[in-house]
């Protein structure tokens, strides 16, 4: 297996990119450590064009922030501030957009290929039972719309191709260390084992899809 992990120096990404080399995949490493950077298009193509002349079976969007330029997530509505959701918008809506459009194009089109880009379960419209974090909230809820409508058309190119969004449980990193104290946690290790195990599983059937990581549809 061929496979483009963005996002691969962070906690998930980079868990993720051990377990698929130990597997036997061949990986090729995209973050902001090698000028990507998903909040800006020129960016973004330019990464793209360098890999003009590869294909891969697994694209894996590892990118993401809760906390963007110390602005943490909102407890009420009255702690919005516009700067801190065009921020979150950017990173996590946006920049998975651009990584569909510029990307994609990239995955095989002749057998089984996934897209496959982290989410949240925060980001679950219908299972919102406790409020806050709005702007995390609805950056990840515009996220999974736009790899619910890429799925249609991608698949409209290769049958075989499956997109999904996943939610990888809560995992020890840095993005939750100040968020994490009353759930139950699990590794960058353990998570990435577990999303890759899921991917294998997934068929053509569960395109544009919205998975945890132990394989549970998250309803939107």
């Amino acid at each position: 297996m061929r496979a483009l992990v963005l996002g691969h120096t962070g906690g998930i990404g980079s868990a993720v990119a051990d377990e698929l080399r130990a597997r036997g995949g061949l990986i090729t490493g995209l973050s902001r450590r090698e000028g990507l950077d998903l909040t800006q298009q020129d960016s973004v193509a330019r990464a793209a064009r360098a890999l003009q002349a590869e294909s891969f079976d697994l694209i894996f969007d590892a990118t993401g922030a809760l906390e963007i330029d110390g602005h943490r997530p909102e407890k009420t509505i009255a702690a919005i501030r516009a700067e801190a959701m065009a921020a979150q918008f950017a990173l996590n809506a946006t920049g998975t957009a651009l990584a569909l459009a510029h990307f994609s194009p990239l995955l095989v089109r002749q057998r089984r290929a996934v897209f496959a880009s982290l989410s949240a379960r925060v980001g679950s419209i219908g299972d919102n039972r406790l409020g806050g974090w709005i702007s995390y909230r609805a950056a990840k809820a515009a996220q999974n719309q736009i790899l619910r409508t890429a799925a249609i058309e991608l698949a409209r190119r290769n049958r075989q191709t499956i997109v999904v969004a996943l939610h990888p449980g809560t995992v020890r990193t840095r993005l939750t260390a100040r968020y994490a104290a009353h759930h139950p946690t699990i590794s960058p290790d353990e998570s990435a084992r577990a999303l890759l195990d899921v991917i294998e599983t997934l068929t053509p059937e569960d395109n544009g899809s919205f998975r945890d990581w132990r394989g549970e549809p998250v309803e939107w």
